[in-house]
């Protein structure tokens, strides 16, 4: 039995974490105030490790795990969960992105083959300003769209206009 220095319960050796195993050195705070303690520390550092996560997230080796993850059955259940999920907490994003891909397949809106803003070529996104008008648009590359997001937040109903990067557009609608 050992006492915790942060709560002062007694409790068994083992609710207390190793701080160096190979000596048999234990923590002098129980496992729940030191899993407390990291959940207050995140919370606190919330911009720092959302960050850091982001990053992380994009390490090669953490991109490829992902990549076989959805290739198996449990991983494309995930997946199929996800996009579930996202239709149900924005229902007006989704009939937006519909709308939009319906248009594009049906001949009724033309797809540019470039980024409105740079000119880059590439897979290119529809961002909308505003959801309500789903067939109003802006043909950007990933890294305009990001750069308008990062600017401006969330497109809800309505959004700022994004500022030039400078870089005239290469072709034409």
């Amino acid at each position: 039995m050992r006492e915790c220095k942060k709560c002062s319960s007694t409790q068994p050796i083992e609710n207390f974490y190793f701080i160096s195993k190979d000596k048999g050195h234990r923590s002098w705070k129980c496992k729940e105030c030191t899993k407390a303690d990291v959940r207050a520390n995140y919370r606190n550092n919330l911009d720092y490790y959302k960050d850091y996560e982001k990053h992380r997230s994009m390490l090669p080796h953490r991109v490829a795990a992902r990549m076989e993850y959805q290739k198996t059955e449990s991983g494309r259940i995930a997946v199929s969960s996800a996009k579930a999920r996202f239709r149900q907490r924005n229902p007006i994003k989704h009939k937006a992105h519909c709308a939009l891909n319906n248009a594009v397949r049906d001949g009724r809106l033309e797809k540019m083959d470039c980024c409105e803003e740079c000119g880059s070529g590439g897979r290119i996104h529809g961002h909308h300003d505003d959801y309500a008008k789903p067939l109003d648009v802006r043909w950007l590359c990933a890294d305009c769209h990001r750069q308008w997001h990062a600017a401006n937040g969330e497109a809800k109903n309505g959004g700022g206009k994004m500022k030039s990067c400078g870089v005239q557009p290469q072709c034409n609608p």
